[in-house]
């Protein structure tokens, strides 16, 4: 058993001695062009403002949607807890928590989100 685990060992040690570090070989075209090596990168660009605004318009819309389906939800599951009084809640009216818990941690984490 130990021959094999030092016969592994000295295999390893070959292999690892003997890989050179790996280069990208590009083309003398690629590698020697003008202009590739600093590309000025501004953090204020106009383009991702933009964007950063729709993103936030998008976020807003859909926190207004989640709100309002989140109002109606707990609207008619309070409705249906006031007319059932004391007994078995319907499947339905876990169906409706189950979704008012997945509306309301929607919203929180969309309300998290900045862009």
């Amino acid at each position: 058993m130990s021959k094999s685990i030092s016969i592994l060992l000295a295999m390893m040690l070959v292999v690892i001695g003997t890989v050179p570090a790996q280069q990208i070989h590009l083309p003398p075209a690629v590698s020697q062009s003008q202009g590739m090596g600093n590309v000025p990168v501004r953090p204020n660009d106009e383009t991702q403002r933009k964007q950063a605004m729709a993103a936030n318009l998008q976020r807003q819309a859909e926190m207004k949607r989640d709100g309002e389906k989140l109002a109606q939800l707990t609207q008619e599951l309070n409705d249906y807890l006031q007319n059932k009084g004391e007994g078995v809640i319907s499947v339905d009216a876990l169906k409706k928590a189950e979704q008012i818990e997945k509306l309301a941690h929607s919203v929180k984490s969309k309300m998290k989100q900045s862009f």
